[in-house]
């Protein structure tokens, strides 16, 4: 039986220093305008057509000379004159940022060190041959979304040496003989299908607690923030009133 956990409230940083090992899958709901897409696109796997909280998918290498842990991901990096288009490695403190990021899960299957020694081999090849990252794939997956019976069958975009972070993780995964998307084609497979995977493993889920908030609540909060500093800035004008009237007299 699958075990699942809210771990209680924490920076993203303390939660992936605590939870991140190798060979363990990360899940992040990000907060940019692509994220939201993805995660919206997403809503046809619930029966409740709810909105996935992932929109990225990605596996833990471990920590490494640095001190620091690793991740080897299918993604997008772009940065000022340096773009990077595929399977790459990154320090996992890219995801420390909560505003960026304000959902994160760690999946834990329970590998064993001989699966874990293939399934990151298997990721660093990838990231050696330059697998590139597809955005055509990722629009084949959006179509075969609206025509589950389609997700199968190959990705009507597919091309050669080429994956998008879920579809990347559930391919290395199935190198090593498991199969994190039964029934689907690994390039139709999103981070909403990875986390609701039959395998057997322990989910820890963390939630950044003013993201979770409904609308309503966070409007609520704001409304007595300024109800709050009106009476702050009141009881100093009657402070100030006071000394000058002591003043005068």
């Amino acid at each position: 039986m699958n075990k699942f956990e809210t771990v209680p409230p924490m920076s993203n940083g303390e939660f992936l220093e605590k939870y991140a090992q190798p060979g363990r899958v990360g899940l992040a709901g990000g907060s940019s305008l692509i994220d939201k897409a993805i995660r919206q696109a997403e809503r046809r796997i619930d029966p409740g057509q709810q909105p996935s909280l992932w929109s990225h998918a990605f596996l833990f290498e471990g920590r490494r000379a640095d001190g620091q842990h690793w991740v080897i991901e299918s993604d997008l990096e772009i940065h000022s004159k340096h773009i990077r288009l595929g399977v790459q490695e990154n320090r996992v403190a890219k995801y420390f940022d909560e505003k960026c990021y304000p959902y994160l899960a760690v999946l834990d299957f329970g590998l064993t060190p001989e699966q874990t020694v293939a399934l990151l081999g298997e990721g660093l090849g990838m990231v050696a041959s330059r697998v590139r990252y597809s955005i055509r794939e990722l629009i084949g997956t959006y179509m075969r979304l609206r025509r589950p019976a389609l997700r199968a069958q190959d990705n009507p975009l597919a091309r050669e040496r080429s994956l998008f972070c879920s579809a990347f993780v559930t391919h290395v995964f199935r190198r090593v003989a498991v199969d994190l998307a039964p029934g689907l084609n690994d390039k139709h497979t999103t981070p909403e299908d990875i986390s609701r995977t039959p395998v057997p493993h322990e989910t820890f889920l963390l939630r950044c607690e003013i993201a979770a908030q409904p609308v309503r609540q966070k409007i609520q909060q704001l409304c007595r923030a300024v109800k709050e500093g009106h009476k702050t800035r009141i009881e100093k004008i009657k402070t100030l009133a006071a000394k000058r009237t002591g003043r005068s007299a």
